[in-house]
């Protein structure tokens, strides 16, 4: 996935809800403006602060809450959530950043007991993908819903190999400890699982111009999940959507609108000032000992 090139400086953080005037600094590949400067936010971070509030209505008294693999600032947002219980797992890294070690393909969990589960690039990882998912399946309550997302090539399926090197994985899944590139046919293997599942991008949540505000991936996939096995049609951009590209789009052009008020207003006034300055040093010249006083009298008069 690859990211837009940024027009403009000033944007907004969606995840600490910081107006960010200065550029965001490289991501860790190297991509423009993608570390928020003040949360270290990701986009992939910023987006789920958005999909999260696109969802608010399916996430209220919410129980259990579990994320796999955390990071810092999606703990912070999924916290805000208020739910009764979160929890943190990972396979086998820092036991000190999660509640318990655990694999995906076995969740200390009672069945339909969590009522959201995050579980971002991890499904690349697992040898066993699809008994992952059936766990993901198993332990998500009706009302449950995952987010999900993994590395994603569109036009192919899925290429994987858990026996590889860890030099052949890197050339052909991108990292040494992947072992999988997923294709077109992850919606159906997410099915099989009995997870029911939609793609959302930012365009479609959020609209074009939000991308840029946000600082977001435009290509960035998020599959929401349920139990079931319906594959929906995925969200694109100029289609139905969320309801909030709309609503969006007029907020950034009110915006953009004020801002080019503003932009001529400072204008103006440094015209004034410019102005202003050229005026009394033609004073000071022309009136000599006299134009002093006369100085004095017009820096008391005149008011920007």
């Amino acid at each position: 996935m690859t990211g837009s090139r940024h027009t403009t400086h000033k944007a907004y953080c969606a995840a600490c809800g910081s107006m960010v005037s200065r550029r965001f600094r490289p991501g860790p590949d190297g991509r423009p403006e993608a570390t928020c400067p003040r949360c270290g936010s990701l986009e992939r971070h910023r987006f789920l602060s958005l999909l999260l509030g696109a969802l608010a209505p399916e996430l209220r008294d919410l129980d259990t809450v579990v994320e796999i693999a955390p990071s810092r600032q999606s703990t912070v947002l999924l916290d805000r959530l208020g739910a009764r219980r979160r929890v943190s797992f990972d396979a086998g890294y820092d036991a000190r950043a999660v509640d318990a070690l655990a694999s995906l393909t076995r969740l200390p969990l009672r069945d339909g007991s969590v009522d959201l589960l995050v579980c971002y690039h991890v499904l690349e990882h697992v040898p066993d993908d699809c008994a992952a998912m059936r766990e993901i399946a198993r332990v998500l309550s009706p009302r449950g819903i995952a987010l999900l997302e993994v590395p994603i090539k569109v036009g192919v399926v899925t290429e994987e190999d858990p026996t590889a090197t860890p030099e052949e994985r890197a050339r052909r899944f991108g990292q040494l400890d992947h072992v999988r590139w997923y294709g077109d046919d992850f919606d159906a293997r997410l099915s099989a699982a009995g997870l029911a599942s939609v793609r959302v991008t930012p365009p479609a949540l959020v609209g074009e111009a939000a991308v840029e505000w946000f600082r977001l991936m435009a290509h960035e996939v998020v599959w929401v999940v349920h139990p079931g096995r319906e594959t929906s049609s995925p969200m694109l951009p100029g289609g139905t959507g969320s309801g909030l590209t709309a609503a969006f789009d007029a907020l950034l052009a009110d915006l953009a609108r004020a801002e080019d008020r503003l932009d001529r207003a400072r204008e103006r006034t440094d015209r004034l000032a410019t102005q202003r300055d050229a005026l009394q040093a033609q004073l000071a010249q022309e009136r000599g000992p006299h134009g002093f006083a006369m100085l004095t009298r017009l820096r008391g008069a005149v008011r920007l």
